[in-house]
């Protein structure tokens, strides 16, 4: 009778859990709703267009902070609030290599947060190992095709270089988040690769998509908020594997 007893507080506690993440969640759709409603990336850059654009991740920041602490600004909140400079820098385009620079230390800290014993996995599978090559593989297969076309801008001395950095970083990224075998973190490191790859094509002339600013700003923060929650789920699950743990000692 215990054993049942526990069973449906748990279920009943995981319902409430749901629900009121949820509710800590409402003011990044809202913003992200106000964001594509005023369609800042047709405005003038402005202060206020930054904070704007920047606001739906400076939410997250703070949804993983309550659920999760102070400890996750060297974490995934860390990663966060470098995104949202990230973002602000790129409302003007002459910062371009500022904004990818804040993008390239978010995939930094995001990486080492994924190594963290929170996200600890076992040992991989022959899948695994795969998907690790495609990851690879795709990113250097990536770099060379955009060479030649970065070659042709006036600062290639410096975005040569530096695109290869950024792939680098956010390929390893990708990796370890694939290692957790958390599902929304390794879709949520997939789908911001996605959105990269398109700034990339769209940027440097590779060819032009339609709707590519829509494409670009929704997988972005579709990706931001599943690496969010795989960060608040893993630390949910951490929290209730200690107290099982206390209960049963």
């Amino acid at each position: 009778m215990d054993i049942l007893e526990t069973s449906a507080y748990d279920r009943r506690q995981r319902r409430n859990t749901t629900c009121v993440l949820f509710l800590y969640l409402l003011p990044f759709f809202a913003s992200c709703a106000i964001y594509f409603y005023l369609w800042i990336p047709d405005s003038a850059p402005s202060l206020l267009a930054a904070g704007i654009k920047a606001t739906p991740i400076l939410c997250l920041v703070l949804l993983v902070l309550i659920y999760n602490g102070g400890r996750s600004l060297v974490g995934v909140a860390g990663g966060l609030l470098l995104s949202a400079g990230g973002d602000c820098c790129l409302i003007w385009p002459e910062l371009f290599i500022h904004g990818m620079g804040c993008f390239a230390l978010a995939h930094l800290v995001y990486s080492f947060s994924f190594l963290s014993s929170r996200f600890s996995a076992t040992s991989s599978s022959v899948s695994f190992f795969i998907l690790y090559l495609i990851l690879w593989l795709f990113g250097i297969g990536m770099y060379a095709y955009l060479v030649p076309f970065l070659q042709l801008d006036p600062e290639a001395d410096v975005l040569v270089p530096a695109i290869g950095g950024y792939i680098l970083l956010i390929v390893i990224m990708a990796t370890l988040a694939a290692r957790t075998r958390r599902p929304l973190i390794l879709l949520g490191s997939l789908v911001f690769m996605a959105s990269d790859l398109t700034i990339a094509l769209t940027k440097f002339n590779v060819f032009d998509v339609e709707y590519k600013k829509h494409i670009i700003m929704t997988t972005y923060y579709l990706a931001q908020l599943m690496i969010a929650l795989g960060d608040v789920k893993a630390a949910q699950e951490e929290d209730a594997d200690d107290i099982h743990k206390w209960k049963r000692s």
